[in-house]
């Protein structure tokens, strides 16, 4: 087994690895929402023709293990939370478990340190003139955002002089149950109240469905960003209601209507004028602690040169994230809690070694395999030894109607760059079985299953072809259990008898090969001569 990282302080260098033979290539291989779980109808995995996986398995089905991909397991606070691209890719490119985000979070909140760090004291010099606006995904789900964080913030900044606080709520559906959003609503509009009993002005002002108002990521799609400009800023929006919770139950009456794509909505007051726009003074803070679907808010609030939409106004404010988003670009520039600390990630070692590779994913999922891979780091680390090709997703067009997404183009770009034999190793995110797992539908995502098999086929061919190995794993579970379901785990139905489609990630473990291909050792996914630390992360993942 290959020696563990060197410890802070010490040198970068890597020892040859003794079985492994200079110039082998490694192809690792993220399945995005991949998990395992039982047969069932419901598990789009396992309904899918998969020739090239099952082919896998049967033929050394004791090369496989299961492990944990949530929870303590990856650095979340418990097990009851569900792993997430962002925390899976920061363990595998870093093969170590650090506490993230919602545990760095937690510890602020019960602490109060959150209101003695700098970005919190920034924040609060508008306290006196101006109104704090909170931003954010309104849910438990624990992938974003976490309901309980919100109402410990709410409650502590107003006991640290918040006196007009503005709420702009974001619908979940995705990471919880379709419909959650009445009762979240509810139980946020009766902490407002019991803040106006106190004397502090507090009121939802504006919010949306997280897949069509403000949430996205990688610049897929800023007109979703625009909406939420709209809406939180300039206090316009095609519907206007007098409160939130009147909001979230009329537009879901529409038979179409769902959590994650409620159009967005402001709230106003009896002369018809809305609540809450934010104003020059004022202060912002973004409350989800995950940074991929933040960063392009944070841009708009924060770059004065921006030309990615037309902001018609940007006021000046006070604007702080839950954590800083992209450690590189220092975006924001304030944040309340500090971001984990990932240092001698497997990308840095293996730059630092001469290590040549290459990254490959669509949009929705290229900063997985390069910023969280890398540590929550934007760029290379050695340009003249690193090539990172993103494959542009196809904007506006949801992920049901074309299931097949990029997979096949991905896997002939990391078809091609094992070819030209110019890397050592080359690294992919297939996402099929997360972005179509998500849209609740059942079949779409059995489509999205196949073509992810079609695309592993054409990367192991070629690795095959130049005598290498690979490690095929993924980040977390999603298409793999695609119904809601009762404590005994039988699929819950509706009014009509139907069963309820799950859209969320899932508890279930993934698979990682207990040894790849050649008999290579089964912990070591290095290049040539170097240890990638991949390898520890499977063996250092709980097993469930």
């Amino acid at each position: 087994m290959a020696t563990r990282p060197p410890a802070e302080g010490k040198p970068w260098e890597l020892a040859a690895h003794p079985r492994l033979a200079k110039g082998t290539l490694v192809g690792v291989v993220v399945l995005d929402g991949w998990g395992e779980a039982p047969p069932d109808p419901f598990n789009c995995i396992h309904a899918a023709d998969t020739p090239t996986l099952d082919a896998l398995k049967k033929a050394a089905p004791a090369r496989w293990r299961l492990i944990k991909a949530h929870g303590t397991a990856v650095g979340l606070p418990t097990d009851d939370d569900m792993g997430n691209s962002e925390v899976g890719h920061n363990a595998l490119g870093a093969g170590q478990i650090y506490a993230q985000g919602a545990k760095l979070v937690d510890l602020a909140l019960a602490s109060g340190k959150i209101y003695e760090g700098e970005g919190f004291k920034y924040i609060r010099q508008s306290f006196d003139d101006g109104t704090l606006h909170l931003i954010g995904l309104l849910s438990d789900g624990g992938v974003h955002s976490r309901f309980d964080q919100l109402q410990l913030l709410l409650k502590g900044a107003s006991e640290h002089g918040a006196k007009r606080i503005r709420v702009h709520v974001l619908t979940d559906g995705r990471d919880v149950l379709d419909g959650s959003s009445v009762r979240f609503v509810e139980m946020l509009e009766e902490d407002l109240a019991r803040l106006r009993e106190k004397g502090v002005d507090a009121r939802v002002a504006s919010g949306g469905g997280r897949m069509y108002v403000t949430m996205d990521r990688y610049e897929n799609d800023w007109q979703v960003v625009k909406r939420g400009w709209d809406a939180h800023v300039l206090g316009e929006a095609p519907h206007k209601f007098k409160n939130a919770l009147e909001a979230v139950k009329k537009l879901r009456e529409d038979p179409k209507a769902n959590d994650q794509y409620l159009p967005p909505f402001v709230i106003v007051d009896e002369s018809g004028k809305p609540v809450g726009p934010i104003q020059d003074g004022d202060a912002v803070v973004t409350f989800n602690f995950r940074a991929d679907r933040m960063v392009m808010l944070a841009k708009a609030l924060e770059y004065e040169n921006f030309d990615k939409f037309d902001r018609i106004r940007f006021p000046k404010i006070r604007y702080a994230g839950m954590l800083q988003y992209d450690g590189e670009l220092k975006l924001p520039s304030h944040y309340l809690v500090a971001p984990p600390e990932i240092e001698r990630t497997s990308g840095e070692y293996l730059a630092r070694n001469g290590v040549r590779t290459y990254a490959c994913s669509e949009t929705v999922k290229f900063g997985h395999v390069t910023f969280f891979w890398n540590g929550n780091r934007s760029g290379y680390f050695n340009p003249s030894l690193e090539k990172y090709e993103e494959i542009p997703s196809d904007i506006g067009i949801p992920f049901n109607v074309q299931p097949k997404m990029k997979a096949l183009e991905i896997a002939q770009k990391a078809r091609d760059a094992i070819l030209s034999r110019k890397f050592d190793q080359v690294r992919v995110n297939i996402a099929n079985g997360d972005m179509v797992g998500h849209t609740g539908d059942i079949e779409a995502t059995i489509v999205g299953c196949k073509a992810a098999d079609e695309a592993v086929k054409i990367i192991l061919d070629a690795i095959e072809q130049v005598g290498g190995i690979f490690v095929l794993t993924a980040d977390h579970g999603n298409a793999e259990d695609m119904a809601k379901r009762d404590k005994s785990g039988k699929p819950l139905r509706d009014k009509d008898g139907k069963v309820q489609t799950l859209t969320s990630h899932t508890l279930n473990p993934v698979s990682a090969p207990h040894e790849v291909s050649r008999h290579v050792d089964p912990y070591v996914l290095a290049c040539q001569c170097a240890l990638n630390r991949v390898s520890e992360t499977v063996c250092r993942f709980q097993s469930p």
